[in-house]
């Protein structure tokens, strides 16, 4: 099952070797400043952002001029997803961590073989580079992050986690559980339904499924899904990163109703990619 992200950006920009980036022209008249404390801080403030947005944008030109289509960049806080990205209309749209700002070369070079390419062999050059970094991914979360409300208007995930929980894992899993939060109303050719976080250890479903036409099981079996990501993380195998491995596969088609959720999600897929 995919996961379904949670990202914070920083800000977003373009590169395109084609193109250039124009500054916001000046206002007609300007006024002068006011002094006092907070006016003479901000050229402070603003001179940090000013300074992190020119090297997002050297580094999208970069990622451009080498893979030859443009390059829209978003550079985010994330505390799961560090790389993310879609290609499609001859551009590249990009996700990545802020670490990756300060990225060495063969490290940006894989990143426009991983995300621009398709080289999945690249894939085990950022795995090493961000398990190198982990002192720079956020460890908490912030209060402006979605809380996590598990009572929706058809199904409660707290009372079917603790059911799951007692009854396949012996109470095992130690996790807080919460419906997403509803993206934006648009196309889709896929959907993630859920998605656990190792680091917080919360999973959220998304909340398409909090529907009345949504069969029970189903909801249960997204969220024993995301469960067993507690007892089987992913792992690095031939550069590429193996989020469901052999173990995790097994012990998931142990589940009860597996056959017929997997039947349910394919005959339903076009009702759930319309939210």
């Amino acid at each position: 099952m995919n996961e379904y992200p949670r990202q914070m950006s920083l800000f977003t920009l373009s590169g395109s070797p084609a193109a250039s980036l124009r500054p916001a022209p000046p206002p007609a008249q300007p006024q002068p400043p006011v002094r006092n404390r907070l006016v003479e801080e901000a050229p402070r403030i603003v001179s940090e952002r000013d300074e992190l947005f020119s090297r997002a944008e050297s580094l999208a030109w970069r990622l451009s001029a080498d893979l030859g289509i443009p390059v829209r960049l978003a550079v985010t806080d994330n505390r799961s997803t560090m790389v993310s990205f879609r290609r499609g209309g001859n551009v590249l749209q990009l996700r990545l961590h802020h670490m990756f700002l300060d990225a060495p070369d063969p490290v940006l070079r894989a990143v426009a073989d991983y995300a621009g390419r398709g080289h999945r062999s690249a894939g085990g050059v950022l795995d090493e580079y961000i398990r190198g970094q982990q002192p720079r991914i956020r460890q908490f979360r912030r209060d402006s992050d979605a809380e996590l409300n598990p009572v929706g208007r058809c199904f409660d995930l707290q009372l079917l986690f603790e059911s799951v929980n007692r009854t396949y894992f012996q109470d095992g899993i130690q996790a807080r559980i919460g419906w997403g939060r509803m993206p934006p109303r648009r196309r889709r050719k896929s959907i993630r339904l859920g998605v656990y976080d190792h680091q917080t250890r919360e999973i959220r479903i998304h909340p398409a499924l909090d529907r009345p036409e949504v069969p029970s099981f189903f909801v249960e079996f997204i969220v024993f899904h995301e469960m067993l990501h507690q007892l089987f993380p992913s792992t690095g195998r031939s550069g590429r990163r193996v989020h469901h491995p052999r173990a995790f596969r097994d012990r998931e088609k142990a589940y009860p109703h597996y056959a017929a959720a997997l039947r349910w999600e394919r005959e339903n897929l076009s009702v759930l990619l319309r939210g």
